[in-house]
């Protein structure tokens, strides 16, 4: 019978934009779960505080910066991580662009932006790292979608566009790649407050409106994402492709909650 726990033990994981929010959390549950695991990110000191905190769950690790909109810096993650690790076999794009702007006042430059990072960056990731995941004949690949690549929100088109992408993205390489023995997935958070978007939720209209269509009625702590990331990148996830799995508290359930 084919091994379907959670137990990542063996498996070495790289997580892109993985020093900080959910990037951060992710790299620290897949750590937890028995993998060894490459927290990556632009800043190098970022990457040595997550590699010790890896560490110290008993994993090994590198700090080891990277930029995914620059595939050359991704290129050298993967052989470097290679050459220490032996292999990879999950890859967590985690890295994100967000602004809140009236469209009209969105000029290309903003709009580029927020794809090359969310998009193109995704997309590089999955090249860079998939041809490796395919020459091996393994892997499993974790996007980040969103809320609003379902539903959407006030004044950021760029960001939602660009997530509607990653899904878009992540549905066509699950049925490219899946085959040769690499599964596709994403997890689309809901209201979890990080860096990237606190300013947007904490004590703002637009926060009171969120909890309200959350069931729950709270935001999340990324530390709730991570069960979701280790299932879709356990052997347990061995015939889910192609998934979009929202964590979310209920939101994309919700109608009318009054």
């Amino acid at each position: 019978m084919a091994n379907v726990g959670l137990d990542l033990r063996g498996n070495v994981a790289v997580v892109l934009g993985g020093t900080s929010g959910i990037g951060r959390a992710v790299a620290l549950g897949l750590a937890a779960a028995g993998a060894d695991v490459v927290a990556s990110s632009r800043r190098e000191d970022a990457t040595r505080e997550v590699a010790g905190a890896i560490e110290a769950l008993g994993r090994r690790s590198l700090p080891l910066a990277s930029d995914v909109t620059d595939r050359e810096s991704l290129e050298r993650l993967l052989r470097a991580a290679v050459g220490a690790l032996g292999k990879v076999d999950i890859l967590v794009n985690c890295a994100g662009r967000i602004r809140r702007l009236p469209t009209l006042e969105v000029d290309e430059a903003e709009w580029n932006s927020v794809f090359d990072v969310n998009v193109t960056g995704t997309l590089r990731g999955c090249q860079v790292f998939g041809r490796h995941l395919l020459e091996r004949g393994y892997g499993r690949i974790i996007n980040i979608a969103s809320l609003t690549s379902f539903v959407g929100f006030l004044e950021v088109a760029a960001y939602s566009a660009s997530k509607a992408a990653v899904v878009g993205l992540t549905r066509s390489l699950a049925v490219e790649w899946g085959p040769r023995g690499v599964a596709v997935n994403a997890l689309a958070p809901g209201m979890f407050p990080t860096d990237l978007n606190r300013n947007l939720l904490l004590g703002t209209a637009r926060g009171s409106e969120l909890l309200l269509r959350t069931p729950l009625g709270r935001f999340g702590d990324v530390e709730e994402l991570v069960g979701a990331a280790v299932l879709l990148a356990s052997p347990a996830a061995s015939f889910i492709n192609g998934v979009v799995l929202p964590v979310d508290g209920g939101f994309l359930a919700s109608g009318v909650n009054h």
